[in-house]
């Protein structure tokens, strides 16, 4: 955490944003819908102020998006660089060594956020960064349009799962149907981002099904997707989006536990709470965060090591629980 991070109100934000110019805008590895629509949106929203802006995530920009990706560039000296959607530094993968001490602004709605950058606008009670954006380009008098509606539209959707979570707001409400008015393809959206799969997440969802476990009075389901099923099925990151969210569908489950290897020996954990349980503070005794009822963490290990963590993580914040209620004996 930096200590000489500059905490930015709406106004202040906007007027940053007003006297600056070359942005280079950041997003997270293994991006999502919210990240890029994020990052999308401010970047179509600063064109039409004159600005020049370009793109940059470490990760191959999934094709399902292209339908708000714009890819133009223009040649320019980067002098801004902001990161969206982007908590920790670290979430910037590779891109992390890279602009280490050079991020100028972070726009972000995790109140995980480790405020590493020179400058923060946070929202904790956005239910997703696009939530920020749209605020942040209408304070800026910025002339809305399809794409950037589409953008917007998209994190909001994602973030909210379909507008399903406990994160969702009057406001979240509110945003979504301006973007109505501006001509948002919503429903080709959510098919598009929830009512689609390909075949090797069917293989996928059905090998990690099969072998998911539940723990601690069946309170806890963890699903485990490892390189050897990720190399049996031929699922891609893309695939893999959104497996997390499947464990709140079983009924009695108040957390859900995804492990993902992405490299030998070292897991991403995806960790899915219901009320009054909290994924944010299990994350975070692994190094993690993220919100209350979503949030993350890395850890490194075989598969049996890393379950044993977040296990024993889980039947701590279990055992809180149970001590100061009856509700769930």
């Amino acid at each position: 955490m930096s200590s000489s991070c500059e905490i930015l109100t709406l106004a202040s934000l906007c007027e940053f944003l007003k006297s600056h110019d070359n942005y280079v805008v950041l997003t997270h590895a293994n991006p999502d819908g919210d990240t890029l629509g994020s990052a999308y949106g401010l970047k179509l929203g600063l064109k039409k102020l004159g600005k020049k802006v370009q793109v940059v995530c470490c990760d191959e920009i999934p094709r399902k998006y292209d339908y708000f990706i714009d890819d133009s560039e223009c040649d320019f000296i980067p002098e801004t660089v902001v990161a969206v959607d982007v908590a920790d530094i670290k979430l910037l993968g590779d891109l992390y060594e890279r602009f280490e001490g050079r991020i100028d602004l972070n726009i972000d709605h995790h109140i995980s956020n480790t405020r590493y950058a020179k400058r923060l606008y946070l929202d904790s009670d956005a239910a997703a960064a696009t939530q920020c954006i749209y605020e942040i380009l209408d304070e800026l008098g910025v002339e809305f349009d399809r794409s950037i509606a589409n953008a917007l539209y998209t994190g909001l959707s994602t973030d909210t799962g379909c507008f399903k979570y406990n994160n969702v707001t009057a406001k979240t409400h509110e945003i979504a149907s301006k973007l109505y008015e501006i001509g948002v393809d919503a429903g080709e959206i959510n098919r598009i981002m929830f009512d689609t799969k390909s075949k090797s997440r069917v293989k996928m969802e059905t090998m990690v099904l099969n072998s998911a476990e539940f723990h601690f009075d069946d309170r806890l389901m963890l699903m485990s997707i490892t390189l050897e099923t990720q190399r049996k099925t031929g699922c891609t990151k893309t695939d893999m989006e959104g497996v997390p969210a499947m464990s709140r569908s079983v009924e009695g489950v108040l957390v859900g536990v995804t492990l993902k290897e992405t490299r030998e020996n070292e897991f991403k954990i995806s960790v899915r709470t219901y009320d009054p349980l909290d994924a944010s503070a299990i994350c975070s005794k692994l190094g993690g965060g993220g919100h209350k009822a979503a949030a993350g963490c890395t850890v490194l290990g075989t598969l049996q090591e890393a379950k044993a963590k977040i296990l024993a993580a889980v039947k701590e914040a279990l055992e809180e629980l149970d001590e100061g209620s009856d509700t769930f004996k």
